[in-house]
């Protein structure tokens, strides 16, 4: 995708922080951009700013945990532009740090229902009206760095993005032939206000937490992130994968080193296991049938 004027633009979690620099960049390029968060104030604050840029941008408010309200809300997108979205940033995202041994139904019910379900319920939604759309379309959805592996106090967090990561990997097996191009950007610290997301945790959710609510820990978070990166910096990395066509947005360069050891350690499980070689050949050379069967089972 080389032109991005004119093209509607939907960006969940767009009133603030990582969505709201999207708003920015994607705006700034001629795209139509609808804004799609819970808070009602922070929507129309956000609205107006990208207005006095020349923006034209739609703010809609909406949980996105909510699939009902998704729909509606794709039938308000496309009456308000007059067309379906070609591009989708699934960028709304909440936190929450806490011992694992002591989280609740609850905290995994939330965390995962806007991390995990929000990408899935955004997709599930407009990803039908993006292909009937006939038009070229790009989905990005936002993980994290805290993805690639678990973590001992935002545990719940780390799952939900790395279930984001490996989703977006199968679709970037099938929606590229379909016009639609797929990327994961997987942030590590960003300019952006996630340490205060408990404040947004809904009532019927909030019981029996095992997350810190300690001033002086949300305030430890608030200066961490206060010097992460500016999400328009963030965003025009998004900008340049979509061009690029490429599936990887990794622009923390300071975290490769502790990923490369990461996947290393994973690699090295291997030298541990004695396995007789021709049962393994044998066993590849049946997945590699299987896999060639059902390829042309699903084309057929």
């Amino acid at each position: 995708m080389q032109d991005f004027a004119g093209r509607v633009a939907v960006i969940t979690g767009g009133a603030s922080g990582v969505g709201f620099g999207q708003a920015q960049v994607f705006g700034d390029l001629g795209c139509r951009v609808t804004i799609v968060d819970m808070r009602e104030e922070a929507l129309q604050a956000a609205a107006e700013t990208l207005r006095a840029r020349g923006i034209d941008v739609h703010p809609l408010q909406l949980d996105v945990r909510d699939r009902v309200a998704w729909e509606r809300a794709a039938d308000d997108i496309e009456a308000r532009w007059g067309a379906a979205p070609s591009l989708l940033f699934n960028t709304a995202g909440v936190n929450g740090f806490g011992p694992l041994e002591e989280a609740s139904y609850a905290d995994f019910d939330w965390i995962m229902g806007v991390n995990f379900g929000g990408v899935v319920n955004g997709i599930v939604t407009l990803l039908p009206r993006m292909l009937a759309g006939g038009t070229d379309g790009h989905i990005v959805s936002v993980a994290s760095m805290g993805g690639f592996q678990g973590s001992p106090s935002a545990a719940i967090y780390a799952a939900s993005k790395a279930a984001v990561i490996n989703l977006m990997e199968s679709y970037a097996l099938t929606l590229p032939a379909q016009g639609i191009g797929v990327s994961v950007l997987c942030p590590a610290s960003v300019r952006s206000d996630i340490a205060h997301t408990l404040d947004r945790r809904p009532a019927e959710l909030a019981s029996g937490s095992s997350f810190i609510t300690d001033e002086r820990f949300i305030e430890l978070q608030r200066r961490l992130y206060a010097g992460g990166m500016d999400p328009v910096e963030l965003a025009e990395h998004v900008r340049e994968a979509i061009v690029a066509d490429r599936f990887w947005v990794l622009p923390f360069t300071e975290t490769r080193d502790g990923l490369r050891a990461h996947f290393d350690s994973i690699l090295a499980a291997y030298d541990d296991c004695v396995t007789d070689p021709d049962a393994a050949a044998e066993r590849a050379r049946t997945f590699d049938e299987y896999r060639a069967q059902s390829a042309r089972l699903r084309d057929s």
